[in-house]
């Protein structure tokens, strides 16, 4: 049987040895110990399962890959050839491990590995892009997404300006496509707060429109808890937003916003109304009124009179206030115009309701024949419920 506690002894001997950074490491050194690697690391077993093989060593191995690919006395030039593409893939394969634990060393390797080959760096951001794409379009499974993007955030944070092309349609393609995923909340810190989407916002402020295009096409229109999140990340992404770019997106952004305050669900209503909490929006808000307030108004008039929360009610008055307070005779004009709509609206249901009665009481008069509809009504039925 094979004696754990050898190997152990032995990667404990290498992880001092790696760490002293006394000799530079031979070439036979660096292919023997890739092997290692690829030996203790590299291994098949049906999908979604690790047998418990009695080899507790794991962690170790990973410590003494990190410290090996941070060791002054690696040549990056010499070892490229055995931490190769290969390599690479294999290594990011294991990113859909079951074990937190795992995906977490994963994600100190790749971090380092990214630093210190920089001829690799290409060859990481595409292979990574691929997980994405396969997880977005074809399987919607994968263990570690969250982890790969906060990888990609620190690489994010290093790309130089201005941002190439390249960079700006892996957020068009990669990263606005991830919204629509039903295991959002599982990345959504890694995806936006905290990370790559804002991230690309900060580094380029013309990219804000672009975002809020991506989310309103991704928008999760029966989902409310999703539906939460979007609004925190528009937040987010407007608050960075100039003048300028905001008006691109203003009228769309702000008719999915009135959907969102009268939505029955008080989550999505509040979180909606509380954008109006936040200073820099309610600067942009301000400065272009005469189109937003037109947009908004309808959907407070309908919150204040007849929506069922009490919360939601007291942060639709707050709102209509800060409206009223910035421009007074646009705000009473808006609500002159609301009334006439109303009153259009009452007289059309009028209308209709006129022309059913008529309807209803000329078939009832007209004499049944064989071919004739007969109207049936609910008192003249007679089937027991």
């Amino acid at each position: 049987t094979f004696d754990f506690a050898v190997k152990r002894q032995t990667l404990l001997e290498l992880l001092d040895f790696v760490g002293s950074g006394s000799v530079r490491f031979t070439e036979p050194a660096v292919l023997e110990m890739c092997r290692m690697f690829a030996v203790n690391l590299f291994i098949v077993f049906p999908p979604s399962y690790r047998e418990n093989d009695g080899d507790d060593n794991e962690p170790m191995v990973y410590d003494l890959l990190v410290k090996f690919i941070t060791s002054s006395c690696l040549d990056a030039k010499m070892s490229k050839k055995y931490l190769n593409h290969g390599f690479i893939l294999r290594l990011l394969d294991l990113f859909d491990s079951e074990d937190p634990r795992e995906r977490e060393c994963l994600k100190t390797v790749l971090h380092r590995l990214y630093g210190k080959f920089m001829v690799h760096r290409p060859f990481i951001r595409k292979s990574m892009s691929n997980i994405f794409y396969r997880f977005v379009f074809e399987t919607e499974k994968h263990g570690g997404i969250a982890e790969l993007l906060e990888v990609f955030g620190s690489i994010v944070s290093g790309f130089a300006l201005p941002l190439k092309e390249e960079h700006k349609m892996f957020l068009w393609r990669v990263l606005i496509p991830l919204h629509k995923a039903k295991s959002l909340g599982s990345y959504f810190q890694q995806l936006i707060i905290t990370y790559c989407v804002t991230q690309f916002v900060d580094k380029e402020p013309k990219l804000g429109s672009v975002v809020v295009n991506g989310l309103l096409k991704f928008w999760p229109v029966t989902n409310s808890q999703k539906e939460v999140m979007f609004i925190g990340e528009v937040e987010e992404v407007v608050e960075g937003m100039s003048v300028v770019e905001f008006r691109k997106v203003m009228v769309p952004l702000f008719l999915r916003v009135a959907c969102c305050v009268n939505s029955c669900h008080f989550q999505v209503s509040e979180r909606a109304l509380f954008l109006w909490s936040n200073d820099q929006i309610v600067n942009l808000v301000a400065h272009n009124r005469e189109a937003i307030l037109p947009i908004m108004f309808a959907a407070l008039e309908k919150n204040a009179e007849n929506h069922w929360n009490q919360s939601v009610l007291n942060l639709t008055l707050n709102v209509r206030k800060m409206f009223c307070e910035m421009d007074e005779d646009l705000f009473m004009s808006c609500h002159a115009r609301y009334q006439e709509e109303e009153a259009k609206q009452c007289s059309v249901m009028e209308k209709r309701k006129e022309t059913w009665a008529r309807l209803e009481s000329a078939a009832s008069m007209k004499p049944v024949t064989g071919k004739t509809a007969v109207l049936v009504t609910p008192s003249a039925t007679s089937i027991a419920c």
